[in-house]
């Protein structure tokens, strides 16, 4: 028990929060799963025209894993209705069409307006929430925000990986 509030004590308030696994009924504390790592959270889409994004990222997640980089996935269907389906469904989609083996998360909303907790405090930290699907934001080791990445900066663009690797 003391470990735990050393790591939450350690843990900006932006990831001590619990958030569900993808179709799945376990609840876990963002801090204390991901404490010293390297976070990148994003909203995702099944049908959008960045999901070919979900490539980059499962390549980013096992280029840089080692390194202490984690990609946290949060399925939205906020932006077009492009993610309809069951967390079921989303996470066969993931796993079948892109390989994906970074961690996902529940279905949420990203909108200001209605986004859940840890997109209203990434919101506001980073001063700008997701317009659209595949939004970036990337926290350092003590989990706190250090920059936000439109949809527009894919996995493989320069900016993003040199933050993370200044970063790691």
């Amino acid at each position: 028990m003391l470990a735990n509030f050393s790591v939450q004590a350690n843990c900006s308030q932006l990831l001590n929060i619990e958030v569900r696994a993808l179709a799945g009924q376990e609840k876990i504390n963002l801090c204390e799963t991901y404490a010293d790592k390297v976070v990148l959270i994003v909203n995702t889409a099944s049908k959008c025209g960045f999901t070919p994004q979900y490539d980059g990222l499962e390549a980013l997640y096992e280029k840089y894993k080692h390194r202490g980089l984690v990609i946290l996935g949060f399925p939205s269907n906020d932006f077009g209705q492009q993610e309809p389906g069951s967390e079921k469904q989303i996470a066969d989609f993931c796993r079948l069409t892109y390989g994906v083996k970074f961690p996902m998360f529940e279905k949420t909303q990203v909108r200001k307006h209605h986004a859940d907790e840890l997109y209203q405090r990434l919101g506001k930290a980073a001063g700008e929430f997701p317009l659209w699907n595949f939004h970036k934001y990337l926290l350092n080791r003590r989990g706190e925000l250090v920059k936000s990445f439109n949809s527009k900066i894919t996995p493989q663009d320069v900016k993003l990986i040199e933050e993370i690797e200044t970063l790691l």
